[in-house]
C-alpha cells in the first residue's frame, strides 16, 4: 500500500467523478447520440437539470433563499466576473491572432467570454467545497437571466457580423427549466423535505449525474457536427493552452479579488465557482442564433473550456472542502449556514 502511494504525486487525486467524466467523453466520441437517440438524450438532460433544481428548491428554506438574494454585493461581483473581466481578457487575447489562434477560433474564444455562468455545476461544486449554496443558486440564475440580453448585445458589439439579436424562446426555456422547478421545490418543501433528508446520500448522485448527462449530450452534438475535423491538432493544442491560462486567471482573480472586497470564505467559494465558469447549455442555443452555419466552430472553444472547468473545479472543490474540514462550526452568517445545511442534506453525495 505504501509503495502504491509513493508512485502517485500528492497533488494528483484519484477522483471517481473525474474518471467518470473522462469515460463519458470517450463514450460520446465512440457512440455519439444522433437522430432519435440525440432527441432522447436532450430530453433526459433537460429533465435531469429540472429535477436538480426541484431538489435544491426543496432542500433550502425560503429564509435561506431570501438571504442569498439579499446578498447583492456577491451577485454584482459574480456578474462583474462574468460580463466584465471575462470579456476584457477575451479582448486582450486578440493579440494572439494569427500566430496562435486563427480568426475563427478567436471569435469562438471571445464568444466563450461573453456567455453567462453555468448554474448546476457551480452549485454542486460550491456545495462540495462547503460554500454559500443559496448565494450560488441566485448568482447562477441571475447570470443566466442577464445573459439572455447581455450575451447577444456584447457579441454584436465585440464580434460583429451575424452575432446580433436573441430569442424570447431562450428566456422561456430558462424560466421553465430552472426557475419553475426551483419554485415548485420551495412550495412542496414542507411535504418532500423529510423524504430528502432520509435519502440524502442517494439523491447526492443527482448532481453528478446531471453534469455527466450534459457532458455526453454536448460532446455527442459536437461529434455529429464534425467539429473536430475543422481544426488541426496543433491549433487545437494551442487553443487548449490559451484556455488553461484563461481559466487559471479567472480562478485566481475571483478568489483573491473577493478576498480584497472583504467577503468571507463561504462567499468567496461561491464567487470563485460561479464567476469562473461558462455555461455550455446556454452557449449552444445562443451560438446557433448568433452565428448560424458557423455555430459549430464558434462553440468549439466553449465546449473545450466547459470540460476543462468541470475537471479543474472538481479537484479544486475537494481541496477547498479539505482545507475547511477541521474547523467547520456554526456561523453567525445565515447564508453560510444555509450552505452547510444544503451540503449536509446530500448535495455532496
Amino acid at each position: 500500500m505504501s509503495r502504491r502511494t509513493t508512485l502517485l504525486p500528492s497533488w494528483l487525486p484519484i477522483d471517481p467523478f473525474i474518471l467518470a467524466m473522462l469515460g463519458t467523453v470517450g463514450l460520446a466520441a465512440l457512440l455519439p447520440a444522433s437522430g432519435a437517440a440525440a432527441t432522447a438524450a436532450d430530453g433526459a438532460s433537460t429533465a435531469a437539470i429540472a429535477l436538480l433544481f426541484f431538489l435544491y428548491g426543496a432542500r433550502l428554506s425560503t429564509r435561506e433563499a431570501l438571504d442569498g438574494i439579499k446578498h447583492w454585493r456577491l451577485q454584482l461581483t459574480v456578474l462583474a466576473c462574468t460580463f466584465l473581466l471575462f470579456p476584457l481578457l477575451g479582448l486582450a487575447a486578440k493579440g494572439l491572432v494569427p500566430a496562435v489562434l486563427t480568426p475563427p477560433l478567436y471569435s469562438g474564444l471571445l464568444f466563450l467570454c461573453l456567455v453567462p455562468s453555468t448554474i448546476q455545476s457551480s452549485i454542486a461544486f460550491t456545495s462540495i467545497a462547503r460554500g454559500n449554496v443559496p448565494a450560488a443558486i441566485c448568482a447562477g440564475s441571475f447570470s443566466s437571466l442577464a445573459g439572455i440580453v447581455l450575451t447577444p448585445l456584447l457579441a454584436g458589439a465585440l464580434i460583429g457580423g451575424g452575432a446580433a439579436g436573441f430569442s424570447g424562446d431562450s428566456l422561456m426555456k430558462i424560466v421553465l427549466q430552472l426557475l419553475v422547478p426551483f419554485v415548485a421545490g420551495q412550495l412542496l418543501r414542507r411535504w418532500v423535505g423529510p423524504f430528502l433528508t432520509r435519502n440524502k446520500k442517494a439523491l447526492g448522485y443527482v448532481d453528478r449525474g446531471s453534469i455527466l448527462l450534459v457532458v455526453y449530450t454536448a460532446f455527442s452534438h459536437g461529434m455529429v457536427a464534425g467539429i473536430w475535423h475543422l481544426v488541426t491538432p496543433d491549433r487545437l493544442g494551442l487553443l487548449l493552452a490559451v484556455e488553461a491560462v484563461l481559466l487559471a486567471l479567472m480562478l485566481t482573480l475571483s478568489w483573491y479579488g473577493a478576498k480584497r472586497l472583504g467577503f468571507d470564505r463561504a462567499d468567496r467559494i461561491a464567487i470563485q465557482f460561479a464567476g469562473s465558469k461558462k455555461s455550455l447549455a446556454a452557449g449552444l442555443p445562443m451560438a446557433s442564433v448568433l452565428f448560424g452555419p458557423q455555430a459549430s466552430l464558434a462553440v468549439l472553444p466553449l465546449m473545450l473550456f466547459h470540460q476543462m472547468q468541470l475537471m479543474v473545479c472538481a479537484v479544486l472543490a475537494k481541496r477547498r472542502a479539505r482545507e475547511q474540514a477541521p474547523d467547520v462550526a456554526p456561523s453567525s452568517d445565515p447564508a453560510a449556514d444555509g450552505a452547510r445545511t444544503a451540503e449536509a442534506a446530500g448535495a455532496r453525495g
